[in-house]
């Protein structure tokens, strides 16, 4: 069992949050010099471009930076979200009302169009006994900073994807927040293929006991992308449940990636089921993957608690198992790579984001079908 790496601070009080020197636990794998603009503090008029396709019955609107704190999911957890919150102006809602079904997804594109710093904020809220879909997709070149509270209240449910498909010059950082009623049910997928740089921190907390939380995350650095994503689950409440999954491949001198994931269980969780996991499959020489899984116990009465990590090249057996067969190298190693991400891949329920996925990651190993 490790020690938790997260200081454990929430706050929109800047003075809790000084510039990061690279000793902090939480800063010592971070790319600093390509976050340095997002670690200043500075106003930026600067925008990404919206666009939402949004079902009948589902609202998107703009709300105050006031208003915006006091309905996010948690409160910054460190100084790149906290400026994101000073600096945004404000934040767009989406709110799914009440006992409402949907099975057509929101879909939300947002696009960046320069180098500027950008800061913003996206709040999501799912009413009580609620069901819906959303997808938030990243494109384009920025510097931005953007903060996303997903709120489920009780009996609630939400399948949510986000997608960093960034161009290569991109930087990327922010804080994902959930906070999961009584009974209701998140189950997120967070996919990092584009940009320079992203440094992604997901905080999980729980409003009321049987909570659910699926927490999956896939990511493929290429030579000179440096990913890092930190998640941290609080379980506070009893009879709650998370399930926290992350796979990257990574290929190319300098393609870095760090995941650190957390998970608490309080005095209070009583009857916690609890288990995470990461896999990193490293394609070439030059590639590093840094993995830190944490669980601290403080209650003898648990379902169940685990962790696992682990790392290797990728398995040049399957490989031959395949070309021996009759299957061209590069589709071989395309179904292998394919098969690894297979169970995150599995976890989007929306057909166009998925095969969009597949088609990405194929692209990523220069993978071209031919009739």
């Amino acid at each position: 069992m490790g020690e938790i790496s997260m200081s454990g601070v929430r706050s929109y009080d800047l003075a809790e949050f000084p510039e990061p020197t690279g000793r902090e636990e939480v800063w010592r794998f971070a790319p600093r010099a390509a976050l340095k603009p997002l670690l200043e503090d500075a106003a930026s008029d600067a925008h990404l471009t919206w666009h939402a396709t949004v079902p009948a019955g589902i609202t998107v609107r703009e709300i105050s930076a006031q208003e915006a704190r006091q309905r996010a999911a948690s409160a910054p957890v460190d100084r790149i979200s906290a400026l994101a919150a000073a600096h945004s102006g404000g934040a767009m809602l989406l709110e799914v009302p009440a006992a409402a079904e949907h099975s057509e997804p929101v879909v939300i594109d947002l696009t960046g169009q320069g180098r500027d710093v950008v800061w913003g904020q996206t709040l999501i809220e799912i009413g009580a006994d609620a069901k819906a879909i959303v997808v938030l997709r990243h494109s384009g070149t920025s510097l931005y900073a953007g903060n996303v509270s997903v709120v489920v209240h009780d009996g609630g449910s939400l399948e949510f994807v986000m997608v960093q498909n960034w161009s290569d010059d991109a930087v990327h950082a922010g804080h994902i927040a959930a906070r999961i009623g009584r009974d209701a049910r998140l189950r997120s997928v967070v996919v990092s293929l584009g940009g320079e740089a992203l440094r992604l921190v997901q905080t999980v907390d729980y409003a009321g006991p049987g909570g659910e939380a699926d927490i999956r995350g896939l990511f493929f650095a290429d030579a000179g992308q440096r990913f890092e994503h930190r998640s941290l689950v609080d379980h506070g409440q009893p009879h709650c449940s998370s399930n926290v999954v992350f796979k990257g491949a990574l290929q190319g001198d300098g393609a870095r990636s760090v995941w650190v994931g957390d998970v608490i269980i309080q005095p209070t969780a009583v009857g916690t089921q609890t288990y995470e996991i990461n896999r990193n499959l490293l394609l070439d020489d030059g590639a590093r993957a840094d993995s830190v899984p944490n669980l601290e116990i403080l209650t003898g009465d648990v379902v169940g608690a685990g962790h696992a990590s682990a790392t290797g090249r990728f398995d040049e057996e399957q490989l031959f198992y395949l070309m021996s067969r009759g299957i061209p190298e590069s589709q071989a190693r395309r179904l292998v790579v394919l098969g690894f991400f297979a169970d995150v891949l599995d976890g989007i329920d929306v057909p166009m984001v998925r095969s969009e996925l597949m088609r990405a990651v194929e692209a990523e190993l220069g993978y071209e079908e031919t009739a």
